[in-house]
């Protein structure tokens, strides 16, 4: 399998998660969703960061797809927050609704969503 295939499962998966979050009520149950999906696409990217890490990975779309997963990863971090909710607000849909907004502005952020769906369409 060569990088690209081996990306685009990945890729696809972010996008997924991605979806889910977008779409998601806000609700305690909701809650547990944007734990398990914002720590998924953490994961995800590191993986990404990781694996094109290597030298050998200098395309455009590579480097473009490693320079996004390294500043998301060591620029964002919810999980503190996330716990937090839970803990103290669980039950409020508006602080759920507010913590679930902040996560999909950071992957808007640079355009990342964006630019992960123009490279699942040119590989």
């Amino acid at each position: 399998m060569d990088i690209d295939e081996y990306l685009k499962g990945i890729l696809c998966q972010i996008l997924d998660s991605y979806k889910i979050l977008a779409e998601l009520d806000d609700t305690t149950n909701g809650l547990d969703i944007i734990k398990k999906e914002t720590s998924k696409i953490n994961g995800l990217l590191q993986v990404i960061n990781n694996k094109l890490n290597e030298k050998k990975y200098q395309s455009d779309h590579l480097v473009i797809l490693r320079k996004l997963s390294k500043y998301y990863i060591t620029t964002y971090d919810y999980s503190r927050e996330i716990e937090y909710v839970l803990e103290i607000y669980g039950n409020d849909p508006n602080r759920i609704k507010n913590l679930r907004i902040l996560i999909i502005n950071s992957l808007n952020d640079r355009r990342m969503i964006e630019k992960i769906q123009n490279i699942l369409n040119e590989i």
